[in-house]
């Protein structure tokens, strides 16, 4: 079993930055992929981030790409999202996931989700 505890949210305008964290426990952090997920309000949740376990490959929605950073600390099992240059669009509850595959963009192959930490950004 994996328990992923999200944290890092806020209320920010335009332009601003944030840093999600995710810590992971339970099982062996370092073998398997992560992603980040979002869910805005009454809009499907969709890709945002993974990263392989290695930290090696990284995958971005086109949404977030050159705006937001992806990456991992296996010796604190965290995975971190960098948020710069944030919009109002990208308002939504941030998840965090773990997949056992070496990384994915596929929310149905992440078996493994945080609770959520909530971004606003106003305009």
């Amino acid at each position: 079993q994996v328990q992923l505890v999200e944290s890092g949210g806020g209320s920010v305008q335009a332009g601003d930055s944030l840093r999600l964290s995710c810590a992971a426990s339970g099982r062996t952090f370092s073998s398997y992929g992560m992603g980040w997920f979002r869910q805005a309000p009454g809009k499907e949740r969709e890709f945002v981030a993974a990263i392989s376990w290695s930290g090696g490959t990284r995958r971005y929605s086109n949404s977030v790409k050159d705006r937001f950073t992806i990456s991992r600390d296996n010796a604190k099992n965290t995975v971190y999202l960098q948020m710069n240059s944030l919009k109002p669009e990208d308002t939504a509850v941030y998840y965090c996931a773990v997949t056992t595959l070496r990384i994915s963009v596929l929310h149905s192959e992440y078996p493994y989700w945080g609770q959520g930490t909530r971004v606003t950004v106003s305009s």
